[in-house]
């Protein structure tokens, strides 16, 4: 198919239906993807990629996984969509509640934007309060009221990121360092009984991977409890991924409300909220908070992730793949740091980054700060070698469990060489 990119971008902004595909933090052109099977890629001019993006984290089992693939062709033949229940939406719930520590209900919707957007119009409905708290760096879907830049000092408020988006629909968002304590506990000493909630990622997945200092989240729970507020953990990245139960089993913290997506579909569009029944009774048609979707809890999808949450089958699956995982990352360091090259990794269950840096980045401003003209050299010889990282150094690497030993090795042997022409 000749001239693709340049027909893709004649037709669509960028050339893409979402901004990182087009390349533009790393440069150059993108391949064009014609299958996916275990742990590959296979682009139309025949090159072979071992994939390390794995749809920005849904495929935990790998490309077309035998039993996600009949889970939905068996689904398909008996249609795509009904606009009326279906027992896989009540399964697909049952299993997130049982699996997910402290949730009691669940809205199935069509993706972690949708989640996001409507568990803040829960937390606003709880409380009767209209402030928002959220972290610099930490993306949770595009819809206005959290699309807000984080300028100078501890916490700056009603600033838009994104052309379009009025700042009156920012106004009441205040936005704080990630990992930053004290700043989160001079915020609730001045605008406490203000907050209607704090969302924020556990696991800080949208600018590489940032892991929670000790006491940060725990601080966030005790704030949030003293002023009346709702702690929302986005685990659209880090549910089923992290560990079976979440960031918030992981890590031993009960949040208020939880946003999922990614893993729960297996590469199918979905997302989910949930919590506490007392809250997520406020949802019509049992309450005055208004949501809806003509797509939500999609046949296909609910088929897909339910087949691939299935072969997870529970916690059982995560100690191997986090041992993957930290090899991956401890190897990476080992064989920057050979060549002079100055690396550092953070990574949790199956997710991790690497950074051109001395240290581990703690917060946003440290992950800005480290060397992305390194880590653009860096993708692009990957990426000669058959190795697919994320395409920009704010993104999260993804395992799955198609990435065995003989992957890792591969991976590290590109990874010296490249690391000694860096």
């Amino acid at each position: 198919m000749e001239g693709w990119w340049e027909r893709s971008r004649a037709v669509m902004p960028g050339g893409v239906s979402s901004p990182v595909r087009a390349f533009y933090g790393v440069g150059g052109t993108p391949f064009r993807v014609v299958r996916g099977q275990g742990a590959d890629l296979y682009a139309a001019d025949g090159r072979a990629y071992l994939d390390y993006v794995m749809s920005y984290g849904p495929l935990i089992l790998g490309h077309a996984h035998p039993s996600v693939v009949a889970a939905i062709t068996h689904q398909a033949a008996l249609g795509t969509s009904y606009g009326a229940p279906t027992a896989l939406e009540t399964e697909m719930a049952e299993l997130l509640v049982g699996a997910y520590p402290g949730m009691e209900m669940v809205r199935l919707v069509n993706s972690g934007t949708e989640a996001t957007m409507s568990a803040l119009r829960v937390a606003r409905a709880v409380t009767g309060r209209k402030r928002i708290i959220k972290f610099i760096g930490s993306y949770h879907g595009h819809h206005d009221s959290l699309l807000v830049r984080a300028g100078s000092g501890a916490a700056t408020m009603g600033v838009p990121d994104s052309a379009g988006v009025p700042s009156e629909m920012t106004a009441l968002t205040v936005t704080l360092p990630y990992n930053d304590r004290e700043a989160l506990g001079a915020v609730f000493r001045d605008l406490g009984r203000e907050v209607a909630a704090v969302i924020v990622e556990p696991v800080a997945g949208n600018m590489g991977t940032v892991l929670p200092q000790a006491g940060f989240l725990e601080d966030l729970r005790r704030l949030t409890q003293a002023a009346g507020s709702l702690l929302i953990f986005d685990e659209v990245m880090t549910g089923f991924r992290v560990a079976w139960a979440g960031a918030a089993g992981y890590y031993g913290i009960q949040p208020d409300l939880v946003t999922l997506a990614k893993v729960i579909g297996a590469g199918m569009p979905v997302g989910a909220y949930g919590g506490k029944r007392k809250y997520m009774q406020l949802v019509a048609p049992l309450g005055p908070v208004y949501q809806a979707g003509t797509l939500s809890g999609n046949p296909l999808a609910m088929a897909g992730g339910l087949a691939q949450l299935k072969a997870i089958g529970g916690p059982d699956f995560y100690p191997p793949l986090a041992d993957t995982v930290a090899g991956l990352a401890q190897g990476l360091v080992e064989r920057g740091r050979r060549h002079g090259v100055a690396v550092a990794a953070n990574w949790v269950g199956g997710m991790m980054a690497l950074f051109f840096a001395d240290r581990p980045p703690t917060t946003f401003a440290e992950v800005e700060a480290t060397d992305r003209e390194r880590y653009r050299k860096y993708f692009h010889g990957m990426l000669a070698a058959g190795i697919f990282v994320p395409p920009s150094a704010f993104e999260t690497l993804f395992v799955s469990a198609a990435h065995g030993a003989e992957a890792v090795e591969r991976t590290l042997k590109a990874a010296d060489s490249v690391f000694a022409r860096i």
